[in-house]
Order: structure tokens, then sequence, then C-alpha cells
């Protein structure tokens, strides 16, 4: 049997490609893919090799990944929970991706991944497959083999002589790409332990931070964000840029405890910097160029757009039509925002658009000959009626 493994070099997948070989006689192909997770990626093909895999392919998706994945999703301010920004979320569905295109150019029957039996990514990984190659088997080492814990993984890694970037003294789990860097299990699994500052690092802490603010402009074209400071960069260049100046000026940090999908709640920190700039910067283009009722209607599915990437339904038709009207919306969102970015916080201090639905003339307080405040009269009897026709029929609501 031929199978496609999602590997990332750390533990569950370094041990993954032995148990897969002694479990199924299976020839293992790895894949890797270059999502921004840079020196973790270091020697991670010939590790592969000595570990076991028959071949690993380790792919630049960069690019990919923000233009076609990020993108879309920062077009529609997604946030799970009013804090999370989906880093992992919207990462699982382009590796699951690429594992079938890989496993149908090497004829494999199946794919794998290490996420456990306890958590969102299996979904995530599973229903991408399903999605794209129905008839496709997949193998989820931690719903079969005996093993309970990191620690049972450590010892066996450590008995097979895999080489492993998690101690038992620093038992905690990571995944990083362009968008985040994300810290689970181990010592935070306690909600009440403040994570350690040697763990970060993609932000400083905002104590550290310079104490003189940082202006910087990001331009947008229809919903995207095309320009820094004036300097037009893809999609992925523009990420890894903002990224070091988000994170020099210690932006981007949250401490959750977050619903996944399986029904139990999860302790998760995270760094975000570039992308939580981005959301905001947006946000204020948009408030220039985005009319009140689309705005508003936009902002009422968000909840859900943000669930579907959480739980794995990229590949769904449900998110593919919320997609399609949000980038409608889209098309008028051109223009630049400028924010000042000091110890932790990213405030908006200006916004401008070349077609910008904000005219002083009519939101000054001075009197002009585009709006009449006499018509607010009628308007306000008109919203009143109901109201009044109330209280009359059953008497004073107090």
């Amino acid at each position: 049997m031929k199978v496609v493994l999602a590997y990332s070099g750390g533990l569950d997948t370094s041990v993954i490609i032995q148990w897969l070989i002694d479990r199924y006689n299976a020839e293992v192909i790895a894949f890797s893919a270059d999502l921004g997770q840079e020196e973790e990626l270091d020697g991670l093909e010939q590790k592969a090799l000595r570990t076991g895999a028959k071949a690993c392919y380790v792919e630049d998706l960069r690019e990919e990944f923000a233009k076609d994945f990020v993108f879309p999703m920062l077009r529609a301010n997604a946030i799970y929970e009013d804090q999370y920004l989906l880093g992992t979320s919207i990462a699982r569905p382009l590796i699951a991706k690429r594992m079938v295109e890989i496993a149908r150019r090497e004829g494999a029957e199946a794919v794998s991944h290490g996420a456990t039996g306890k958590g969102n990514d299996q979904v995530r990984f599973e229903l991408t497959a399903y999605a794209l190659e129905p008839g496709i088997k997949v193998i989820a080492p931690w719903r079969e083999w005996d093993m309970k814990s990191r620690e049972d993984l450590i010892a066996y890694a450590e008995k097979l002589g895999v080489p492993v970037p998690v101690t038992r003294e620093k038992p905690y789990s990571s995944d990083r790409n362009l968008l985040h860097i994300s810290f689970e299990g181990g010592i935070l699994e306690d909600p009440w332990n403040e994570p350690p500052e040697d763990m970060f690092l993609l932000t400083v802490s905002p104590e550290k931070a310079p104490d003189k603010p940082e202006y910087i402009e990001i331009e947008y074209a229809a919903g995207d964000p095309v320009a820094l400071n004036g300097e037009s960069l893809s999609p992925a260049a523009l990420m890894t840029k903002l990224n070091k100046i988000a994170g020099r000026n210690g932006i981007g940090r949250i401490d959750i405890v977050e619903n996944r999908f399986v029904g139990m709640k999860s302790r998760g920190v995270y760094e975000t910097p570039a992308g939580t700039v981005l959301r905001l910067a947006h946000q204020a283009v948009e408030s220039l160029t985005l009319d009140r009722e689309v705005v508003h209607l936009r902002d009422s599915l968000i909840p859900k757009y943000a669930e579907l990437v959480y739980n794995g339904f990229w590949y769904a038709p449900e998110r593919e039509f919320l997609q399609a009207a949000i980038d409608d919306s889209q098309k008028v969102v051109n223009g630049t925002a400028r924010l000042k970015l000091y110890k932790g916080n990213c405030i908006v201090v200006g916004r401008k658009a070349p077609h910008s639905l904000y005219v002083p003339s009519i939101a000054s307080f001075t009197m002009g000959a585009d709006y009449d405040q006499k018509d607010a009269a009628g308007f306000i009897r008109i919203q009143a009626l109901r109201l009044r026709t109330r209280a009359k029929a059953q008497g004073s609501v107090l």
C-alpha cells in the first residue's frame, strides 16, 4: 500500500512513518507544505528519508496559501469566537488538497495525518480529502494505535532513535505558517498557567516593544492588501514583511479557551501579527467604501463563515456560496488605511478611498444643500409609528 503522509517532522509524524511501515507494510510518501514555517523546514526531506519514507515532497505553497486561502478569509473579516483568526484552520484544506493531488500522481490508495482523535484537524484534513477524492482511504494513527499521550510517543521515538523537536521538559506542541503560530498542550493545558515568555517566536512582549509608535500604510484593491508603505508586494511577501513589523511592536498575541468542533474546550495561545493588522486595516477601508446594509448583512454572516472554516468545511457548497457573496461586495473595497502600532496595540488613525461614500458636506455639522435637517422630523415620526400605536393600545410600558 502507498500512503501519502502530511509530514511536519514533529513528534507525531516522525513516529507515524515507522508505525505505518510496521502496521500496514506501507510505502510512505511524506509531504511537507512550506506555508511559512521558515527554519522548521531545514533538513526535513533528509529526516523523512532517514526515518523510513520512500520519498518526500517539500513544496513552497506560500503564495497559494496567502492568495487563495488567507486573503479570501480576510475579505470576510473572519474571526472565530471573537478572538481566533483561524491560522491553523485555514492551512489544513490546502495541505489536504495537495496530499490528494500527490496521491493521484503517485497512485497512492491512502492519505494519513498526525492529528489526534480529540482535535479539530482530523476533521479538517478528512473533510477536504473526501470532498476532493470521495473514494480515498484515510489512516489516522491516533485513532488506531495504543499510545495515549505525547509522553508515550517520546518514549517510542527514543526507542526507535527518531530525533524529535519535543522534550519532556518542553512538551507543548506548535503549528506555524504565514498567518500565525499556535501553542497547545503540555504546560498550557492548565488554563491558569501564564505562557512562558520564551515560548513566543513571532512577537516581542508589549513591555519590551519600542517606546516610539510606528506608523504604516496598507493599500487595498478589491478587498485584498496589495501594498505596504507604498511598496507593491505579492500576498506572501506582504504578509512576511508585515509579520516582522507588527511582531516587533508586540501585536497579535492572544490566549484563549475555545470550543472545538468535537465538543470539548481547549486552551490555545496564538501569535498572529500580520493577520491582526490586516483585519483592522481592511475594516477601515470598508468603512468608507461599503454600503451600510451590505456591511450589516455581511457582518451577520461572519460567525457562520468563521465556523465553517474552523470546522473544516472549506470545500463545502455553503462556504463557497458565502464566499461568492462576500467577494462581490469587495469589488468596491479600494483604498488605503494608516495605522499606528504601539506596544501591542494596533490603532487605525486614517483611511482614504478614491470612491469613498463618506461625504464631508453631508456628514458635517454645517448646514448644506445635500441634506435638509427638517426632513428628519417626518423620518422619526414614521419610525415611531408602531411604538406610538403600541403605547396607545397597551398604555405606558413603564
